[in-house]
């Protein structure tokens, strides 16, 4: 027997807010140390973010396998700076990495900041991630700023990075 399919569906849907939550809270958990402050503040943004999905330049993509959500990324276009978008939530459950899951939905949040026309669009990550940063960098995001920080509620060199707008 296969693996099941693996649809990317665009918008909310019940069920993939906590469970983006979670897949954020355990994997950063094993992998950064982070806790109550990191799980927090993921929840308490994603929550505010999907108060704001009916705004066109805002967008939220879930990878869902046999009703479970396998992955996430969205694309706040809406809460940064005019003609600036935010990355944020890119993760993809333990079971799926590595068979291109990542790169499909990081193209689909992209594909749509060049829709929109984003100048340019960032996001923070830290150092160590190191299959997300070759992903991020084969799409054109290039390193601007690193410094020490305990933003996520454990100290890590924090990393952001920054992508001009792609072709129209």
């Amino acid at each position: 027997m296969g693996a099941a399919p693996i649809d990317i569906v665009q918008g909310y849907h019940p069920g993939a807010l906590g469970r983006i939550v979670e897949m954020h809270a355990l994997f950063y958990a094993a992998h950064a140390g982070f806790g109550q402050v990191f799980e927090s503040q993921v929840a308490c943004g994603l929550a505010e973010f999907a108060g704001r999905l009916g705004d066109a330049r805002n967008g939220l993509w879930t990878a869902v396998s046999a009703g479970r959500v396998v992955g996430s990324v969205a694309i706040d276009g809406k809460g940064f700076a005019d003609g600036h978008a935010h990355l944020r939530w890119f993760i993809v459950d333990g079971g799926q990495r590595g068979g291109g899951l990542g790169k499909a939905l990081l193209q689909r949040a992209l594909a749509f900041c060049d829709e929109h026309r984003f100048a340019e669009t960032r996001l923070w990550t830290f150092e160590g991630l190191d299959a997300a940063r070759r992903l991020y960098e084969a799409q054109g995001f290039v390193l601007k700023q690193q410094q020490a920080g305990a933003q996520w509620g454990s100290e890590v060199q924090e990393q952001l990075f920054v992508r001009q707008q792609g072709p129209a």
